[in-house]
């Protein structure tokens, strides 16, 4: 049976669906980000267009309006879909109007895990593979790989590989069917696929992104050019949004490198954007001293990649 594991790591919420050992879902949610589906009272600051709902650290656009209400009034929101990092930083969080009370969102709910703990469990099924294909936008497969690239429009996935046309398109499919689950993409999605004759040849291909990916999302059918679009709840960032964040996104994964490798003192060493960050977060070093039972110091080396930093004994 699938099974959530929750694990409550240093700058963000982990949530990992485990079915046979391996993660075939995640939703990852940033400490501070206020998680779609939550209802809150917030300040009406303007009346459209745009409308914007004023909650005093942030501000969420109201893309259905407010019929009826006036600027100033205390209204009840719910967060349709969260700020994205990375690649539109400046664009606002989305919500709409709601009658009732304040009300927590629907998070997925599971085994929590304890963090750190003697074993790493999101580890063992597969999570720091995950975390590599979120920073590099290669997923491999059997036969070829994924290139995963997000822009403003859209994510777009390239595949590519070895495999007869047909045979790559089919295996293709299914493994951007299960990276779109795995690294919870949502949106608009363009699947660029080796180009193939005949229409039942296409509509297979169609077939197997339909038996991998759960509802709901809408798609096309594949045209004769390899392409194909799907469409699915857009609601929060997916891991290959938060890894654009770069020096943020290999801060936290440093912190929970280093908090699995056991008690005591630990320098971390990275690139110096991803020290700058720890730099500013003194309550995420504070969080890892106090796990870790020692001192946590910071040292620069500019000959790192951004994504190499290590924890060292101190």
């Amino acid at each position: 049976m699938p099974e959530w594991l929750v694990e409550h790591g240093i700058g963000e919420r982990r949530y990992a669906l485990v079915e046979k050992g391996e993660i075939v879902e995640t939703r990852v949610l940033l400490d501070g980000v206020i998680a779609a589906g939550t209802a809150l009272r917030a300040r009406l600051k303007q009346v459209g267009p745009p409308t914007i709902a004023d909650l005093g650290a942030y501000e969420f656009l109201l893309p259905k309006g407010a019929p009826g209400l006036t600027e100033g009034m205390v209204i009840t929101i719910e967060v349709s879909r969260e700020a994205i990092p990375g690649v539109e930083p400046w664009k606002r969080p989305l919500a709409h109007v709601v009658e009732g009370d304040c009300r927590n969102p629907e998070l997925p709910e599971g085994e929590t895990l304890l963090f750190p703990s003697p074993d790493d469990r999101l580890g063992q099924a597969g999570w720091w593979d995950l975390i590599e294909e979120a920073r590099s936008g290669i997923v491999a497969f059997e036969g070829g790989e994924l290139r995963v690239s997000v822009t403003p429009a859209m994510t777009l996935i390239d595949v590519d590989g070895i495999l007869p046309p047909l045979d790559l398109a089919i295996s293709g499919a299914q493994a951007a069917a299960r990276a779109i689950r795995r690294h919870g993409i949502g949106g608009s999605i363009g699947i660029d696929l080796p180009t193939i004759g005949g229409k039942l040849d296409r509509q297979a291909v169609g077939d197997a992104i339909d038996a991998v990916l759960p509802k709901p999302f809408e798609r096309t059918a594949m045209n004769g050019f390899g392409f194909l679009q799907i469409v699915r709840p857009r609601r929060h960032a997916s891991l290959f949004e938060l890894a654009h964040d770069r020096a943020a996104f290999e801060a936290r994964t440093l912190l929970r490198r280093a908090a699995f490798e056991g008690p005591g003192a630990r320098r971390l060493v990275a690139h110096p954007a991803v020290i700058k960050g720890l730099q500013q977060r003194n309550d995420w070093l504070e969080r890892l001293a106090e796990q870790l039972g020692g001192a946590v110091s910071l040292r620069v080396d500019p000959a790192l990649p951004i994504s190499g930093g290590y924890a060292e004994k101190a």
